[in-house]
């Protein structure tokens, strides 16, 4: 199935404006405003697209095009889609402050009790999250930029006053998210004769060499990233005294929430308001810094510079937390890649090391985040060709790209999906755990991606063919009929046989599928991969027609109705556009000179037989 991302976008926003709006109204429906996440991700499914992609602009009222009108009507016309979207921007603002005016990231529902007889309480689904610190900072970005865009095509004071209070809730709540991702970062070091250190070196040695020779490599290997680390400690990052000594181990990324004992951020001009004292134990979790990862990039991204969105305090906030990204990028590419031989993330599926868990999940964590590394380096063929490698094997253990067989427990990866306990979250009574239902749509995503970077023919064309399945079977997942049609996610669709499947609307994959979209239309975009052969064939063709064309002007003209002389010029105009794609598109120029050089032909056989019957 191909992606078309302007019709397949418009056929989401018109299912989730069917389903969330009533006469330009939001309805927040089935999240009752519970859960932060759910209620950021609903959002984002109209309003990242629409700061992202310049087709699905509403910033400008008079440019909304045509068939994002239609799609939108349940929203409002072209002139009440800003204004209602402002106001329902501003009722999640409101929905997410807690008493004290500071800002609120519940996971509500989406947290989880170990015991499944008992109940989440009213405190634990209050919760911040890392999945809400960092979709808030997408959610709050691309509020700005459509507000700082929409603001000069518009004078109605009461919508200029909403204007002004929503883009002060929305900043305060960017300040109050990077700062929780800040206080949620987390360095852990370990001896390696602990439990977790005997993990670690089961992973990135694979059981190929002794304990001894892992410990040696790994100390030479992360002896820089270690040195980063120390360096740091002034710089806000919390990290043990042991780090000094190369013989630990360490790990670094985001735990699942606020970690313990984290230190309030004071050094701002504005003092954030909340910072409630964190629960969650220093232990990384690949998953939740993945996610961590995705929303911080969003403060680096051309639109957020360009429009220059962010503060004095959220600038400071951003190079504090792109030290953090830059040193998680680092340290879980190095991991997944260790070694001389074999990779870690070959070795499928991934084991965790902090909590002992396995799962193709956090194989497709790991391989996100060598994803961004390989996006931020710049990667050699030989790393994205076994990258690609990793995502088909991927796809193919998920039963995304192959049959699932009889009862197979593959099912369970979508569905219940992948449950991860929350360490420390039994501070708050029983312990939780979070559930992730979005393997397909993390792997479309990171296949895109992958494609966008890559630069190597094969291997794009390898990575196409495997996000059109991935996205075919993703499709077919759509709801179809009542509550959430057209929208996310019923896995008996594409697995019928599963037992104790339910079909269930999901705003976590629909955000999913719709960033991938976003994604796509990106790649699409890009200019296509130039291949050396086909521009020095197309040169080839080139010459030798511009050498016959130049034969041919100096014959005379036989015909008196013009048009050997309309035949010439149209040649000259093919081959000169021709000329002009040869460096960008040569299998283009190509495709061009042949029937030039076809006509060309004609031309001297016709000249030949006239000259030989006169």
């Amino acid at each position: 199935m191909q992606i078309k991302p302007r019709q397949h976008l418009l056929d989401i926003w018109r299912a989730t404006a069917r389903h969330s709006f009533d006469d330009g109204k939001l309805v927040w429906g089935d999240t009752d405003g519970l859960s932060s996440v759910a209620d950021a991700e609903r959002l984002l499914c109209l309003l990242y697209p629409a700061t992202e992609i310049p087709a699905f602009r509403l910033d400008q009222p008079d440019t909304t095009e045509r068939d994002v009108l239609q799609a939108m009507e349940r929203v409002g016309s072209r002139l009440e889609i800003p204004p209602n979207l402002i106001t329902a921007l501003a009722q999640f603002m409101r929905t997410h402050t807690g008493p004290d005016d500071a800002p609120t990231f519940a996971g509500g529902p989406y947290f989880k009790t170990i015991d499944p007889q008992v109940e989440l309480t009213y405190e634990q689904g209050k919760l911040g999250v890392v999945d809400s610190y960092s979709m808030s900072v997408t959610l709050c970005l691309a509020t700005l930029g459509f507000l700082k865009v929409y603001e000069n095509s518009t004078t109605r004071p009461e919508v200029r006053r909403a204007l002004g209070e929503l883009r002060e809730a929305t900043n305060l709540r960017l300040t109050a998210a990077m700062v929780s991702l800040l206080r949620s970062f987390a360095v852990n070091v370990f001896d390696a004769e602990s439990e977790q250190g005997r993990r670690l070196i089961q992973v990135i040695g694979q059981n190929r060499h002794s304990d001894r020779a892992v410990l040696q490599q790994f100390a030479r290997r992360f002896r820089p990233l270690r040195a980063t680390i120390i360096e740091s400690l002034s710089r806000g990052i919390e990290v043990d005294e042991s780090i000094r000594d190369e013989s630990q181990l360490f790990e670094c990324g985001w735990a699942w929430g606020v970690v313990k004992d984290a230190p309030k951020v004071t050094d701002l001009d504005t003092p954030v308001p909340g910072q409630p004292d964190g629960i969650a134990d220093r232990l990384p979790y690949v998953y939740f810094t993945v996610v961590a990862l995705d929303g911080i990039q969003d403060l680096f991204s051309e639109r957020t510079l360009t429009l220059g969105l962010l503060d004095a305090d959220q600038q400071k906030l951003a190079e504090a937390l792109r030290l953090r990204w830059e040193l998680s990028q680092q340290y879980w590419s190095a991991v997944a890649r260790f070694g001389s031989e074999r990779w870690p993330l070959e070795d499928l599926p991934w084991q965790t090391t902090g909590l002992r868990l396995e799962s193709e999940y956090f194989s497709l964590t790991v391989a996100a985040i060598l994803v961004h590394d390989l996006v931020r380096r710049r990667a050699t063929d030989d790393d994205l060709t076994r990258t690609v490698s990793i995502m088909e094997r991927l796809a193919d253990r998920g039963r995304v790209t192959s049959r699932m067989t009889r009862n197979d427990p593959v099912v369970r990866l979508h569905d219940p999906g992948v449950l991860m306990p929350l360490a420390g979250s039994e501070r708050s009574g029983s312990r939780l755990q979070w559930r992730m239902t979005d393997f397909s749509a993390q792997l479309l995503k990171r296949t895109v991606q992958l494609a966008e970077l890559s630069r190597n023919i094969e291997a794009q064309d390898r990575l196409l063919r495997l996000a059109e399945q991935t996205f075919e079977h993703l499709w077919s997942r759509r709801i179809e009929e009542g509550h959430g049609a057209g929208l996310w996610d019923d896995v008996r669709a594409v697995f019928p046989d599963a037992k104790d499947v339910n079909r269930r609307l999901s705003w976590s994959v629909t955000e999913r599928v719709t960033e991938c979209l976003v994604a796509a239309r990106n790649l699409y975009e890009q200019e296509p991969i130039r291949s050396p052969e086909l521009a020095d064939l197309a040169r080839d063709l080139l010459s030798e027609a511009t050498h016959l064309f130049g034969r041919e002007q100096l014959e005379a003209s036989t015909g008196d109705d013009g048009s050997r002389a309309r035949a010439m010029r149209s040649i000259e105009n093919r081959l000169d556009h021709a000329r002009g794609l040869v460096d960008e598109r040569p299998a283009t120029a190509f495709a061009l000179a042949l029937p030039v050089l076809r006509e060309l032909d004609t031309l001297a056989q016709a000249r030949d037989a006239a000259a030989q019957e006169g």
